[in-house]
Formats: C-alpha cells, structure tokens, sequence
C-alpha cells in the first residue's frame, strides 16, 4: 500500500474483555504478552516497599481526556488535532515511536469537542491501541512530510484535511474552529483552503495538563522513584576501583538510562551531565570525559519514566568524596550553598493563590556574580515532559505570557524550582532541583534524593 493511502480500522474494544484477567496494581492486565508497556517488576516492588500506590490507568486516561475537551468547550473549539507525539500520549495514552514520530510527524490525532477520538496511526500498527477503548477509531494517512511523500506532500495535506472537514461537519455542524498543536505547512493550507479557522492547539493541551489528579501524581511519584533509585544506582559506580580505572561522564548517563529502563521508564529528553571544568557554563552535555577525584560532577535527569511521567530533577556530588575520603573546597561549599539556599527559599513561597508574576520578582535573588549565567527559568510545570508555565527571572520577564485562568498557582499543579549556581570565568558551577506538588494549603515537595551534607556544612 502506498503509504499516503488512507485505510481505516473500526475495531470495537470490548469492555469486558479483561473480565477473568489477573490485573497489574494499575489495572492493566498482568499478560506477560501483552502490548502495552509499563513497570517492570522490579519498579512495582520499589513502590510497594515505597508505599507508592500506582495510578488507577483507566481512570487517567479518562480525566486527561476530559481536561481536554473542557478546554475546547471553554472556547467553543469544534475539535482538537494533535501531532506532537506527547500530545498524543496525553490525550489517548497510545505511543509509537515516540522520538521518531517527534521529527517525523507520522501520526495524528483528532478529539472532537462533542464526538469521537480518531488515531491516525503509522501503517501496519492498530495492534499498538487495541487496549485503548477510549480510541473510536483508527486510520492511517497522516504522514504529508517530505521524507514519506516526496513531492507530493500537497496531494496528502488536501486528502488527509478533507478527512478533517468532513469529521468537524459530521460532529460540530457549522462550527469551523479547530486547534491544531503542531503541523507541516501544507496541512495548514490545506484545512484553510476549506474555510477551517485554525486555532492554538498547543495552548488548549498545555493549559488542560496544568492539573493533575490523584491518579496522574501517583503516575508522577512511580516516575520519580524510578529515577532517584537509577541516580542511587548511578551514585553507586563511583567507586575507587571505577574511578582509578577511568571512569567517564558517559558511563555516570548509561547508567542513569539502565536504571530508568529495567524500571519500565521510557527515555532521557537530554544527556545534561558533566563534570569537573565542564560544569561551568551549564548545559553541556556528557562526553568522554574522565571523571577525576575532588571535582564535581552535575547532572539533570530529564527523565521520562514509567507511564510516560517526567522526573526532572538536578543533583550536583562530589567525585571521589565515598571511595577517597575527599572533602570539598571553600569555594566548591561557598556556591552549593548558594544554590540550596536559592531552590529552598523559592520553594517556601508556593502555595495556591501565589501568582506566577509574584514567583518571578520575590523570594531568593541571585547574587550578581550569578546573574549572567543564570539559568532559563526558576520554576517550570512538569508532567509528561517540561510544561506550562515557565517562572522566568525577572531580567527576563515581560508581561502578557500568562492567561488570567492559569495565571497562578493552583492545587493539583506540578513544578519544578531549580538554579545554576556559576561565576562567569569560575572553575565548576552547581546545578540543583526538586520537584514539588502544589496542595491544597501549601506544597509537597516529592524529591527525596537527598542533598550534600558535606557541601552544606
């Protein structure tokens, strides 16, 4: 089959099909075959000695949905079409290829505000959603990019909107208002073409992933746990006999990567972890550098883990502090401190209520010598990735970015407080952050990773 040719699958899920099942804590069936992928054994024993109660799958997919299509209604969308693969994730929980589909758009998804969920799926791939039974239906035909379809990228664009128009007129009537998160150009012309006013979708799915219920913090907790105990594992490979024999900054993130994957973890967004002169400026990347004894190594975990949830947390350590005896410097104790002190103070300002603006000029500023390699943001929302809002400083403020609605902290948000601690010129810079789960009167901060002893006395 060519690959632009639309087919369609209207495969009905049974709902009772996992009657008679054994079932997973999360209530997905416990079959050693099955599809979907998920926690591994290991990473439901680590919950359970953790008290960590895995999320009801079911009933999450059902709120994210939801989420979702209130936020079409608040806006009297007749639909929402979503190529970004997380999007897609959040909207249906189905993912394929889920690196490859973010450059190659090849799938698609369209939530009507009062109708059906359509997937449309790489060729070849419905087994992948046979477990979804909130997916009414899927097709195929979304890839309109230059790699699948050469030079006849326009030619899918029109059969592949045509698609659309006909599903917003079979379900919203003369309503024309589509949110669309991320789409080749050709799509864009296409749908406009045939008189669809096209809308940001990406403003409708970071504002509906703003809140998350119980069941989506207890996806979060599983994710973190899963992360802290690959950064124990990662902490762990700095022995003396690992270090004398040349340990490198790539061995510290493969390990980081082990552990999130034998946990059922999904990927690392980046590979943010250096050490020694690398950790100043920030943002580099590992390499196959050396580790040596007395300096410090840094890292950021960016990790997706089980469920697709993101731990993004930073810890800065010592080299060689366990397996030599080594003690940190003045200076090296001088700017951790800093950096605890800059994530604590900030974190002591969350509560319902605090404006977003608030966040930005009050709590913990920066030292000068600091200012000029500080970091993007202070604080940012966290969920199936980095989310909506990004808390800047206030050199980077500018007014206008945050909707009066979510334009605060409210119960059921997830943040990230985080700094880079780093003179210009200086040898090493610390990198710190804890994710935290704003409550009904106040935070949970669910990091328990601990901090440096030694580098804060």
């Amino acid at each position: 089959m060519h690959p632009t040719a639309f087919s369609v699958s209207n495969r009905k899920i049974d709902p009772t099909r996992r009657r008679g099942v054994a079932l997973k804590p999360d209530g997905t069936p416990a079959d050693n075959d099955r599809v979907e992928i998920g926690p591994t054994d290991l990473a439901f024993d680590e919950f359970a000695a953790l008290g960590i109660t895995p999320p009801d799958l079911p009933s999450l997919r059902e709120y994210r949905l939801e989420r979702l299509r209130g936020e079409l209604r608040r806006r009297d969308y007749a639909g929402l079409l979503m190529f970004d693969p997380l999007n897609i994730r959040y909207a249906t929980d189905s993912m394929n290829m889920q690196l490859w589909t973010a450059h190659n758009p090849a799938r698609a998804c369209y939530v009507a505000t009062d109708g059906p969920v359509i997937l449309w799926d790489f060729h070849g791939c419905d087994h992948l959603t046979a477990h979804l039974p909130l997916i009414d239906e899927v097709r195929h035909g979304a890839g309109f990019f230059y790699f699948l379809m050469g030079e006849r990228c326009e030619e899918g664009a029109e059969q592949f909107a045509r698609q659309i128009d006909q599903l917003m007129r079979g379900h919203s009537g003369s309503n024309r208002r589509l949110a669309v998160d991320k789409m080749e150009w050709e799509g864009i012309d296409a749908l406009r073409h045939l008189g669809v006013e096209i809308r940001s979708g990406q403003q409708i799915t970071e504002l509906a992933r703003v809140i998350k219920d119980a069941n989506e913090v207890n996806a979060m907790r599983c994710a973190i746990a899963a992360c802290e105990a690959a950064c124990h594992e990662m902490r762990a490979l700095m022995t003396r006999p690992r270090l004398d024999a040349g340990l490198t900054e790539v061995d510290m993130w493969a390990m980081l990567n082990h552990g999130n994957h034998i946990r059922g973890g999904e990927w690392i967004e980046t590979r943010i972890l250096a050490t020694g002169p690398r950790t100043n400026p920030w943002m580099q990347e590992a390499g196959p550098r050396v580790m040596k004894p007395g300096e410090l190594i840094a890292f950021d975990t960016d990790m997706v883990g089980p469920y697709g949830y993101c731990c993004d947390i930073s810890r800065t350590w010592l080299v060689g502090e366990e397996a030599y005896g080594i003690a940190p410097t003045p200076e090296q104790r001088r700017i951790y401190k800093v950096a605890h002190e800059h994530i604590m103070t900030n974190i002591e300002m969350l509560k319902p209520g605090v404006s977003f603006r608030d966040l930005t000029f009050m709590g913990h500023m920066l030292p000068e010598e600091f200012v000029e390699q500080r970091y993007g943001v202070k604080f940012h929302g966290i969920g199936l990735c980095d989310e909506y809002p990004a808390i800047k400083y206030p050199e980077d403020y500018a007014d206008g970015e945050f909707p009066e609605e979510y334009g605060y902290l409210q119960p059921g948000m997830t943040l990230t407080a985080e700094v880079y601690i780093g003179a210009v010129g200086g040898e090493e810079g610390i990198k710190l952050e804890d994710q935290i789960l704003i409550t009904e009167d106040g935070v949970e901060n669910l990091t328990s990773l601990p901090f440096e002893s030694s580098l804060l006395s």
